[in-house]
């Protein structure tokens, strides 16, 4: 299929009608329809139709939910197969041939060490809510209340996650430094950054007058997404292995966002080769429909019957969805795919910022990319815990480049404490040519973004 440059089309009454009442209708809230515009009507791989008649390459990927991008045939096959059959679509939790098919998938491709003495439940609909989950399990497990918790993380919008993210207080929740390479908190990055992390959380755990809540867990990203792209060293992650594990704390990887091949491996802690006790998983695991688990060491399971329940837990079309995923992701290697094929864009990316000193940084793991945006003509920033020493981000600039990407048929999301992170999820089964029109449009929109009137306009909210 030809990648083209899509041609300006005029907006439909349709369209503008759409828009007009789901502004009118919907909440203040709503997030990613402020900054992406657009009435999707046709999707088939990377590329939807709007109502508008455009075409656009989707680097969203529903928040990186569409491993196989939008309409996959096994995905729409495996569907119909379901519906076709008369099973019954709502069921609680009990067992079905879909859900046992979908589970032996899933334990198929788990951390050996995990999958050969792993439990499974089955969670709400979100990844939020197998946080939820994961957090009541490893409280009832340990007795203790206390969690440990990253700067920069997004676990969900529910209380308890928004807390871990630190979107909300909670006295409970103990908020560690997370090792960034461009913007150290300790002013060092790289090796030394990580290892002065990894230090200060040994110290401050032994601390008898730290102030730590007796800790149930920790909380990780492998790859933090919302927060930027922020991969996670992988001798920083053997350390909070190794620190949790002779501390009895919990180890809990939030691989909602990063899980399913999209970091280069399959489970993001496999780069690493650690084994967590527990696995949060959502968004791909479902092939596009609502799903959330947590998969965790047997002998954390001491829940009574009921101790957490959920009525739309037994999603049949999204374990059958799933289930077929899986199993195209693992029998095509699309892993490994994403891993080559990432490494590949994020060094045309790097290159890119030779010409422009607005990149600030790029970064990511496998199809997981951000590009940081700064401001190089503002004044050199003192040294501080949040930026370093590195120029200011430009959240203005981002959100114009990610209106000049729209404009261009791209549709890119941001992130980052600032928003100033441009970030690509696209799906696995990206092409090469395709990974050539992602970058080429993005440079094209930075270049117009750069010259743009707008640059220091207020960005305002962009999720």
């Amino acid at each position: 299929m030809a990648v083209t440059e899509p041609a300006p089309v005029a907006l439909s009454p349709a369209h503008d009608g759409i828009l007009r009442r789901q502004a009118l209708r919907e909440s203040a809230a709503r997030t990613y329809a402020r900054s992406l515009p657009i009435v999707p009507v046709r999707a088939r791989g990377m590329t939807i139709e709007g109502a508008d008649g455009r075409r656009y390459l989707d680097c969203l990927s529903g928040a990186g939910t569409l491993a196989l991008g939008h309409n996959h045939p096994v995905v729409l096959e495996a569907i119909r197969k379901v519906i076709d059959s008369g099973a019954p679509l709502h069921v609680l939790d009990l067992a079905t041939p879909v859900k046992d098919a979908f589970t032996t998938e899933l334990f198929a491709t788990l951390p050996r060490e995990l999958a050969g003495n792993a439990r499974i439940q089955f969670c709400g609909p979100a990844g939020t809510d197998a946080v939820e989950a994961a957090f009541k399990l490893v409280r009832a497990a340990s007795g203790r209340s206390g969690l440990l918790a990253f700067t920069g993380a997004y676990h969900g919008m529910t209380a308890g996650a928004l807390a871990a993210s630190g979107g909300a207080p909670d006295v409970q929740v103990t908020r560690l430094p997370f090792p960034h390479n461009y913007r150290c908190p300790f002013g060092a990055g790289g090796e030394r950054g990580a290892d002065i992390a990894a230090q200060w959380t040994r110290y401050l755990l032994d601390d008898p007058k730290g102030g730590v809540p007796a800790p149930a867990a920790m909380i990780l990203e492998p790859v933090q997404g919302e927060g930027g792209v922020n991969p996670a060293p992988d001798g920083w992650m053997r350390r909070m292995r190794e620190i949790t594990q002779e501390r009895s704390i919990a180890l809990i990887a939030d691989e909602v966002q990063t899980g399913v091949g999209r970091t280069g491996a399959f489970w993001a802690v496999e780069h690493s080769g650690i084994v967590p006790d527990v696995m949060v998983l959502s968004k791909a695991i479902g092939g596009s429909l609502p799903l959330a688990v947590i998969v965790y060491r047997a002998e954390l399971d001491l829940w009574k019957p009921g101790a957490h329940a959920g009525t739309f837990r037994g999603n049949q079309l999204a374990m059958a969805a799933g289930a077929a995923t899986l199993a195209y992701v693992r029998e095509n290697r699309l892993a490994e795919r994403a891993g080559t094929l990432g490494a590949r864009m994020l060094a045309r990316l790097q290159a890119l910022g030779a010409d422009h000193p607005s990149i600030g940084d790029v970064r990511g793991r496998g199809l997981m990319i951000g590009i940081e945006l700064v401001d190089p003509e503002a004044e050199p920033p003192t040294v501080t815990a949040e930026n370093g020493d590195a120029p200011p981000p430009d959240p203005a600039l981002a959100a114009v480049v990610q209106q000049e990407c729209l404009r261009r048929g791209l549709i890119v999301e941001l992130g980052g404490r600032h928003n100033a992170v441009v970030r690509l999820l696209p799906p696995l089964t990206l092409t090469d040519e395709q990974a050539t029109a992602v970058v080429d449009r993005l440079a094209d929109a930075l270049r117009a973004a750069e010259r743009s009137p707008y640059r220091r306009a207020s960005a305002g909210p962009t999720r």
